[in-house]
């Protein structure tokens, strides 16, 4: 199964096309731009409590049959955050002294 490719910051709505380089995701695909992930959250998901990695880059060309970003369409679903900004405040602040790991 693929990633899904979600196209925006959860936190605020920057665009993050199949090919962004700045964008993270934590292990349930929560979607961050790595500028909230480091001055908003603090490398911590609001949703989860876990920490953060690069999204990868699906190749645009398809070097092997069927397996291309043409081929297996990144996500048009924005998601956006259930939580307030002060509740993720708070979530972060608990958390991110704590690695990633030991959460």
């Amino acid at each position: 199964m693929a990633l899904q490719l979600r196209p925006n910051c959860e936190y605020c709505d920057k665009d993050l096309p199949p090919k962004a380089t700045d964008a993270q995701i934590c292990s349930y695909e929560c979607t961050f731009c790595a500028e909230c992930v480091e001055n908003k959250l603090h490398n911590v998901c609001p949703n989860c409590g876990g920490g953060f990695a690069p999204r990868p880059i699906r190749p645009a060309t398809e070097h092997r049959p069927g397996v291309s970003v043409s081929k297996q369409l990144p996500s048009d679903k924005r998601v956006h955050l259930r939580y307030s900004v002060e509740d993720i405040a708070a979530h972060s602040a608990r958390l991110k002294d704590i690695p990633p790991q030991e959460r």
